[in-house]
Formats: C-alpha cells, structure tokens, sequence
C-alpha cells in the first residue's frame, strides 16, 4: 500500500522498535528487492521514542494507574474518557524527529542518512 501511494523515484524511511521479527531474514531479503525502502531501528530499550507507547504511558499515568474500577466496563469508560479529554485539545506531532547525536543512522541535523 506504501509502495502505491508514495511517487516512484521517492526513498521511504521506515522506523521500527528493534523487535526481532523486523530483523528476521525474510524482512532482509524484501528489504534487499525493495531498494527505496530503508529501515531504521529505534535504541533498545526506548519505548518512549514510539508515540503509541507514549500515548498508553499517559493513559496509564493520567487515568488508570490509581484508578478503583468495580468491572471492566469501568476501565473502558476511564479510558474512553481519558481519550476524549485528550482529542479536545489535539496537538500535531510535526512529523521530523529532534537533532540527535547519538542514534546510528541520523545526522545532527535530525534528518536521515
């Protein structure tokens, strides 16, 4: 779906946690067809560079963590709410990652080798 919607002749940069699956020899051989495709892998252990954990961490923190739920439909509306809240002041993530030294396969400026 990727490869179709994204214009021929364009590079596309895929970031990835460092699960093993993505590393596995069947991902290498595609990725070896596939030469505009280029994966990077996120630092072991950094979680908080994936902003869907990001987002389940303040869910936790802000809504569940010392939460008292009777049932289970209790924890989805606490965390329905907690969505809604969230959706009410939206803020766009811009899209570029920050200057970083020390993550293998970024330049200083923050944009990809």
């Amino acid at each position: 779906m990727i490869d179709q919607t994204v214009p021929a002749g364009k590079e596309i940069y895929l970031i990835c946690d460092n699960y093993s699956t993505h590393k596995h020899e069947r991902v290498q051989r595609w990725l070896e067809k596939n030469k505009r495709f280029h994966v990077r892998f996120t630092p072991t252990s950094a979680s908080w560079l994936n902003m869907v954990e990001r987002f389940f961490r303040d869910i936790t923190q802000n809504s569940i963590r010392r939460g008292v739920f009777k049932d289970l439909e209790q924890l989805i509306m606490a965390i329905g709410d907690y969505i809604d809240g969230h959706n009410q002041n939206p803020s766009p993530s811009s899209g570029r990652p920050k200057p970083l030294t020390s993550w293998k396969g970024h330049t200083r400026s923050g944009g990809l080798e």
